[in-house]
């Protein structure tokens, strides 16, 4: 699609989920106010939009507990999961445009199972884009730790407890997502297990040795190839998917993530599919960041998702 022919947004809707409930390290939970201490709806506002700030959700604390029969505070997990699930396909339903604020990646269930629950209802196409240095494609067999946010995209393709497999309650009982509707991009850390139960599923991943090989650009054209305007596309951005040279507030950085440039090519690139209908931005972690520094980054590429670009020319059109 063409920038020029993008349809124009809907009210954003900011929700806050302050919770670490699926993370090992403690601090994600005040990843909202930290996004909006950096100025994320006066930056939207900017650009036009109207965005509602709904406030934070209520959910239950976490306990620190060790992992039982493989997962870590799994009643906790699916309570806000719940919340979450309920706040996003509440504002799908008013015509709005989501804005999940984390809290950690496990909180991904709850957001897209909504948002895969109303692409039935509506009867649109799904594309999700999951940015992220982790595949997060785990089960309680395979987790070395039990955290649920390294599990979200295996229960959301049916795999693991059926509290959360269910939670979209898709007619005829199907997973939220199937494999074909995903595609990963900047993974960089993945479990052994993992790895394989990845490639039996058939996920389409693109790493950073791909992106490495063709860069992002051509990388972008892949994960975004098909997309129409019947297409909701939802994105699932994990900070942890930025080099850690530049995103230092996560608790699970990896080496070798995308640069600011490259990040910012991906988020314009999403804008120029006119396409965005939903988002997560989760696993800022304050408590380890600098300064507020990766809020205000997150903030930056948030701003060039919904449309902020520096283009001095007419772009190229890209079949999308």
């Amino acid at each position: 699609m063409n920038p020029d022919t993008r349809r124009t947004l809907p009210p954003i809707s900011l929700i806050g989920a302050p919770t670490d409930i699926g993370a090992g390290a403690r601090g994600a939970s005040m990843g909202p106010e930290a996004l909006r201490v950096a100025g994320l709806q006066a930056a939207l506002e900017s650009r036009g939009l109207q965005v509602l700030d709904r406030g934070n959700l209520n959910g239950p604390a976490n306990p620190w507990l060790p992992p039982v029969d493989g997962y870590r505070h799994l009643n906790e997990v699916v309570q806000w999961n719940q919340v979450v699930f309920d706040a996003v396909r509440g504002e799908l339903q008013q015509g709005h445009l989501p804005v999940l604020l984390g809290g950690d990646h496990s909180l991904g269930l709850g957001s897209i199972s909504a948002v895969a629950r109303h692409c039935v209802d509506t009867g649109r196409k799904l594309r999700v884009l999951w940015l992220d240095a982790h595949a997060d494609f785990n089960t309680s067999a395979l987790t070395p730790s039990g955290n649920v946010h390294g599990m979200p995209v295996a229960c959301l393709c049916g795999f693991g407890p059926a509290a959360l497999t269910e939670l979209a309650c898709m007619p005829g009982g199907g997973p939220a997502l199937r494999p074909h509707q995903i595609r990963q991009i900047g993974i960089r850390s993945v479990d052994a297990g993992e790895k394989r139960f990845v490639h039996e599923q058939g996920l389409e991943v693109f790493d950073m040795r791909f992106i490495d090989e063709v860069g992002m650009r051509q990388t972008m054209l892949q994960a975004l190839d098909g997309l129409d305007t019947d297409t909701h596309l939802h994105v699932s951005f994990d900070v942890d998917f930025l080099d850690p040279d530049i995103a230092p507030g996560v608790g699970t950085t990896v080496p070798g993530g995308p640069t600011y440039r490259e990040a910012q090519l991906c988020m314009e690139m999403i804008a120029d599919s006119g396409c965005l209908a939903s988002l997560d931005i989760v696993e800022l972690n304050p408590a380890l960041d600098v300064r507020n520094k990766t809020a205000l980054l997150a903030v930056d590429l948030v701003e060039s998702l919904f449309g902020k670009s520096t283009l001095m020319r007419v772009p190229a059109k890209i079949n999308v």
